[in-house]
């Protein structure tokens, strides 16, 4: 082959490669883009992600090939949610999942009534005006709730059951939620059943977290109920910590906290709830609507008991708790 006829080849050769060039960058633009909201961040979520993308997977999408995902982190900031989910709305997303509560939940909610959003919650999406059916939700929002602050009475009543000698009980709370007075009276009431002081903890960012567990002493807490809370999710390890260092009786809301050492947990499956975002997302990609997709509630219920960490407070777990546990860390 002659020099010429080579540089002819490779002229043609370039020229297609250029044309290819655009065609390529319009068939990235038009894959679905889906936008995920967390109040939480990357590295916290970065498993319960790829729970949603196994989700997505199951029903045909696969972030890079037929789906693009965008992600928005507050980063425990709850005041960040409004300006990130506007951020998803301008950019036309066609389906915008929530992570990490009911804060981020109605920060999409409020930010559009067309774009689909799929949300999942710790409390009833009624009760805090995210839907007004469960089975046939309407309007642009469906999801799932974890039921996870309706919990707070039978959480307090394990702790009765592990520390009967306990007078007093500390629960930790994030006064900036919506649903706090709900979530307040709940546990008062739960109090009074069965013969408990309460004290309310309020802890909204991590210096007020520190703050908190340094009043234990003095506020005399026996033992400690942790509500649920995306920042306190956010910071699991740190309240661990914390719970360890003043050697205090804790129960958490989800098994993550005892997988990193927290004593004992119970709360709904958390793998569940974020496939079911996935999946839904995927459904409505195919074109249908959310309010036809009823909101997934929980099956089951798990409570997990970290029997390390009980002996490293001396701390003896009944038998009777042994036996109801679905998971028990040695």
């Amino acid at each position: 082959m002659t020099t010429k006829m080579q540089r002819r080849m490779f002229i043609s050769l370039l020229g297609g490669a250029a044309a290819a060039w655009p065609l390529a960058a319009r068939a990235q633009q038009q894959l679905p883009v889906i936008g995920i909201l967390s109040s939480r961040s990357r590295a916290t979520d970065a498993l319960l992600i790829a729970v949603i993308r196994q989700g997505l997977n199951d029903t045909g999408f696969i972030e890079g090939r037929n789906v693009s995902i965008e992600y928005r982190w507050a980063e425990g900031n709850y005041g960040r949610l409004t300006a990130l989910a506007a951020d998803l709305v301008g950019r036309k997303v066609a389906v915008i999942v929530t992570i990490g509560g009911d804060v981020a939940a109605l920060a999409a909610k409020a930010a559009t009534s067309t774009l689909p959003v799929v949300f999942t919650v710790a409390t009833d999406p009624i009760r805090s005006g995210l839907v007004s059916n469960l089975r046939r939700p309407g309007g642009n929002l469906t999801g799932n709730s974890g039921f996870q602050a309706e919990l707070e009475p039978k959480r307090l009543g394990l702790l009765r059951e592990l520390r009967p000698d306990a007078t007093t009980i500390g629960v930790l709370v994030n006064p900036n939620v919506a649903y706090i007075d709900a979530q307040l009276n709940d546990i008062r009431s739960a109090a009074a059943d069965i013969g408990r002081e309460i004290v309310i903890l309020n802890a909204g960012t991590i210096a007020e977290i520190d703050a908190a567990f340094a009043t234990l002493k003095q506020k005399r807490v026996d033992a400690l109920s942790v509500a649920i809370d995306a920042v306190f999710f956010d910071r699991a390890t740190q309240i661990v910590v914390l719970a360890a260092r003043h050697g205090v009786t804790a129960l958490y809301f989800r098994r993550e906290f005892t997988a990193v050492g927290g004593l004992m947990s119970y709360g709904s499956n958390a793998d569940e709830a974020y496939r079911v975002l996935g999946v839904y997302a995927g459904r409505i990609l195919k074109g249908e609507k959310p309010g036809d997709l009823p909101i997934q509630l929980p099956t089951k219920f798990e409570l997990v008991i970290n029997l390390s960490t009980a002996r490293a407070l001396a701390l003896e777990v009944p038998p009777t708790l042994l036996a109801r546990a679905d998971e028990v860390i040695e």
